[in-house]
């Protein structure tokens, strides 16, 4: 049982669930937060999870992000066209 003081910020989801007596009662329930998003196309990224911040700490590292470079700031795509882009400028100056 959450205290009084939790229960009235609107950190937690109230939802009405009604009990097997009949009654009905108020559940808690934390909010789910926004998936993280690619930084050039906004897409939503894939294999990051919606968690707290306080749940990332006991996380591996592995779990926390996409094993690639720019993985967990652009998406895919984005990320492919980066590499071509900076293979290209490389080329190029030589």
């Amino acid at each position: 049982m959450l205290s009084p003081s939790k229960t009235k910020s609107r950190t937690f989801k109230r939802k009405k669930v009604k009990t097997p007596g009949g009654k009905i009662v108020i559940h808690y329930e934390r909010r789910v937060h926004n998936k993280k998003k690619c930084a050039n196309c906004k897409k939503e990224l894939h294999g990051i999870p919606r968690k707290l911040p306080y749940k990332y700490r006991t996380m591996s590292k592995s779990k926390k992000t996409v094993n690639r470079l720019f993985g967990g700031y652009l998406c895919s795509n984005c990320s492919r066209e980066k590499i071509k882009e900076i293979s290209r400028n490389v080329n190029g100056n030589r």
